[in-house]
């Protein structure tokens, strides 16, 4: 009899069911009209970010570089070593520094022109290497070799006074 009353009774309901009273079947199902606007929202959401980053561009464009900026000593940079470094303004750029040979430097900015991946000078190869989509940049102008960018590197413009490594915005050959 023991038994027969155990399957008998009524099973009793969660108290969790009561506060969400949603069946199963209700909860998983996803019909086209929900699904078109959930897609039309998404649209929209992603439309109007490009347009606050566009209007944020054309509103507040980047400033160029104003005067020399103190990078580090000669001497700390090997011949073929790169030297990783920052220049703070609107926003924070970060940039290599390249001792190419003796008295031979160049500086870029370390954002790939493809998807802003960080670049690296690659010693081995005498070229700059965007590790994402293996598209590579010339270390002594900045064109692109091979790849997916399309731009070159923004160049600045190196000196190197008294031991010091400085650099400023490149200055633009003006034709007569």
């Amino acid at each position: 009899m023991a038994e027969k009353e155990l399957h008998h009774r009524p099973e009793k309901i969660p108290s969790w069911k009561s506060d969400f009273p949603i069946e199963e079947e209700q909860a998983t199902h996803v019909g086209r009209r929900e699904f078109a606007k959930f897609l039309g929202l998404l649209s929209g959401t992603l439309a109007l970010g490009n347009g606050v980053i566009v209007i944020k561009a054309l509103a507040f464009p980047a400033k160029p570089l104003e005067g020399e900026h103190f990078v580090c000593n000669a001497d700390e940079v090997a011949v073929g070593k790169m030297f990783q470094f920052e220049i703070e303004g609107s926003k924070i750029i970060p940039y290599i520094l390249i001792h190419l040979e003796e008295n031979e430097w160049r500086a870029f900015e370390q954002k790939c022109t493809h998807l802003t991946c960080a670049v690296r000078y690659r010693e081995d190869l005498g070229k700059i290497e965007c590790p994402c989509h293996h598209g590579f940049f010339s270390a002594d102008t900045g064109e692109v070799l091979q790849g997916p960018p399309p731009r070159p590197l923004p160049r600045l413009e190196v000196v190197v006074r008294d031991g010091k490594v400085y650099v400023r915005e490149e200055q633009q050959e003006q034709t007569v």
